[in-house]
């Protein structure tokens, strides 16, 4: 097992630090995040410091954990530990001779990575805070009002979840939400247990329940972000062997809605995480403020409704 830490490199307008391998070396001619691998008796921290001086000619100031990857190559198996670097200093330049570029991350074509890298380009691309709609829909003012009041805080994905709702009402409802999220550059994910992929062409994407999840053999859809709500390993899995692009994992703690409920804990959600290959967020008794203990443990952020549905828009 080779370990590797590496980095995500964001510069003030969001774009991302990527570099070319050499043409002779393993998946050469491809672009990757700088870093490189640990040596005998270095920590995963110290590797990331080293390697940036090193490759880059910058100091790190400030990093937090981004997602765990494991994979396999023919014959070689690597571990890549990254991290979203927000603070250096000194000035990046390619000290190897390595071509250097700044992406977005909307911009970065999987194809053109090492397959091993292609979740953490879907990482890039989700935020840390994921929305998931409260359960006034039937009153459609009252709603897109709340829904207003949660983008204008920052909600950058919104499912909306309207169980209650016959088709024409959802389909008048998904309109009218859709026009907010656009109009703050969010994405609106539909979760409809009555046929979700029927609905795709109006929205950025899907959100499968576990019971539609552990129903599919294949990935509904090329296009679109896809994602499920998962409750144990098994799911997780089930999300890793049809491709989709993140899963919720609930409960971590105790909600007021299902109060004798088991939860994981996060010393299962880490584990359970560490397992798989793609962005997981920790939904469940999340608060704000707990954003930061989330990422610790592996996620990629916090879901929540009462987190972010604000009561008195």
């Amino acid at each position: 097992m080779i370990h590797v830490a590496a980095a995500a490199i964001s510069d003030v307008q969001g774009r991302v630090l990527v570099s070319k391998r050499p043409e002779h070396a393993h998946q050469g001619g491809l672009w990757e995040f700088p870093g490189g691998k640990l040596e005998q008796d270095e920590s995963i921290e110290e590797a990331l410091v080293r390697e940036l001086r090193e490759e880059l000619g910058i100091q790190l100031l400030h990093s937090e954990p981004l997602i765990r990857i494991r994979h396999a190559y023919g014959n070689r198996s690597v571990l890549l530990d990254f991290f979203r670097v927000t603070r250096y200093s000194g000035k990046v330049k390619g000290l190897e001779g390595q071509p250097l570029q700044w992406l977005y991350p909307t911009e970065m074509e999987p194809e053109r990575f090492p397959e091993a890298d292609r979740p953490v380009i879907t990482a890039l691309r989700l935020p840390g805070r994921y929305l998931i709609t409260g359960d006034d829909a039937v009153q459609p003012s009252q709603f897109l009002q709340r829904l207003e009041t949660a983008l204008e805080e920052g909600a950058d994905i919104v499912q909306l979840r309207a169980h209650k709702l016959e088709d024409e009402a959802y389909r008048a409802l998904l309109s009218a939400s859709l026009s907010r999220c656009r109009s703050m550059g969010a994405n609106l994910l539909i979760n409809r247990p009555q046929g979700v992929v029927d609905w795709m062409g109006e929205a950025d994407g899907i959100h499968f329940t576990a019971r539609q999840l552990m129903s599919c053999t294949r990935r509904p859809l090329n296009e679109g972000l896809i994602g499920a709500s998962c409750h144990n390993l098994l799911e997780l899995q089930q999300v890793e062997r049809l491709g989709l692009d993140y899963a919720l994992l609930s409960p971590v703690q105790p909600t007021a809605s299902h109060p004798h409920t088991s939860c994981l804990g996060w010393g299962r959600f880490a584990a359970w995480v560490d397992s798989i290959n793609f962005p997981v967020y920790a939904l469940g008794g999340m608060r704000q403020d707990m954003l930061q203990r989330a990422k610790s443990h592996g996620a990629q952020g916090i879901a929540g409704i009462s987190t972010f549905w604000n009561v008195n828009p």
